[in-house]
């Protein structure tokens, strides 16, 4: 996650996203439960339903999600960088779940039929559930081009689960004045399939940035090229990276003339330390420095099963 245009590191434009969240499936839950109940449309009634839980995880990331943005402490001292995905990976769950709810209602649709009541207003309440999920969706998604938050991305593509499900229920309505209910079903159907891989696809994103997973080898490739570039660097080995939460963590152990001047070294050091964490995706590095030449590094394969030699070359 990157920072805000503000001053408070983006926490601001973080919760006023959320809120548009939480504010927007209240207004949806409101105007499609009135329209279920009154004309007694079990479609509407499932998508108000669907909103409800939704709702649930707007209001979880809204209150858990603004911990990211607090300072390290005596508890943490690495941040709380972990706490985002941690909230993104609870949307991704709710999202599968719901579209593992709507795929057995649509199943079960099919098998036993469909009981729905067309009416204009049933159209109207779909209708402005759409837009409604869609300035939701617009207004997240600019705020997260500044802040890049899983948990936000997560909410954003809750929103369009949200529209792909009122176009379903939409899609059913119709059916039922042309005289083919069975529509309903097979939309919804086709959508909950939809939704369970979206889910799915946010649960595996998230989980790899809780346990530390390390990045694909054009990252590793660019840290290391980065290290190179500096005149005073004759080889780089042991270079480890891993995601802390959602910005990686480097630690390497870099080459250097083993007769510079100790303050040179600690120069040296520093300068590379602010290279990394200049690079995008980089939150912290820790460079150890050796004397080149002496060949005490470990000698082994790294991850992606590529030997490095006493240079640091692949």
């Amino acid at each position: 996650m990157t920072g805000d245009a503000g001053g408070d590191g983006g926490r601001s434009g973080f919760a006023r996203a959320s809120w548009a969240n939480v504010l927007g499936n209240v207004v949806k839950i409101v105007a499609e439960g009135a329209a279920g109940l009154a004309f007694g449309s079990v479609a509407l009634l499932a998508d108000a339903a669907h909103s409800l839980a939704d709702l649930v995880a707007s209001v979880v990331v809204l209150v858990w999600g603004r911990s990211a943005f607090d300072e390290p402490d005596t508890t943490h001292p690495h941040g709380h960088d972990r706490i985002e995905p941690l909230t993104a990976l609870f949307v991704g769950a709710v999202i599968a779940l719901l579209g593992l709810n709507l795929l057995y209602r649509s199943v079960e649709g099919l098998l036993t039929g469909t009981d729905i009541e067309f009416s204009v207003l049933l159209l109207v309440a779909l209708g402005f559930a759409i837009v409604d999920m869609y300035l939701v969706y617009r207004y997240t998604v600019r705020i997260n081009e500044r802040l890049q938050s899983t948990a936000l991305a997560a909410l954003a593509k809750d929103c369009l689960n949200d529209i792909y499900t009122s176009v379903a229920a939409i899609v059913g309505v119709l059916g039922v004045l042309v005289g083919y209910p069975i529509l309903d079903p097979v939309a919804g159907g086709l959508v909950s399939l939809l939704v369970v891989y979206q889910g799915v696809e946010i649960g595996r994103e998230n989980v790899d940035y809780l346990i530390g997973a390390a990045p694909g080898p054009e990252k590793r490739g660019e840290i290391t090229d980065r290290l190179r570039s500096h005149s005073a660097v004759e080889g780089v080995h042991d270079l480890t990276v891993f995601y802390d939460g959602t910005v990686l963590e480097v630690e390497v152990h870099v080459e250097v003339d083993g007769d510079m001047p100790f303050r040179d070294a600690h120069d040296i050091e520093s300068e590379l330390v602010d290279q990394l964490r200049g690079l995008e995706d980089v939150g912290d590095a820790h460079v150890h420095l050796d004397p080149s030449g002496i060949g005490e590094w470990k000698e082994s394969v790294d991850e992606f099963g590529s030997p490095y030699d006493e240079s640091g070359s692949p």
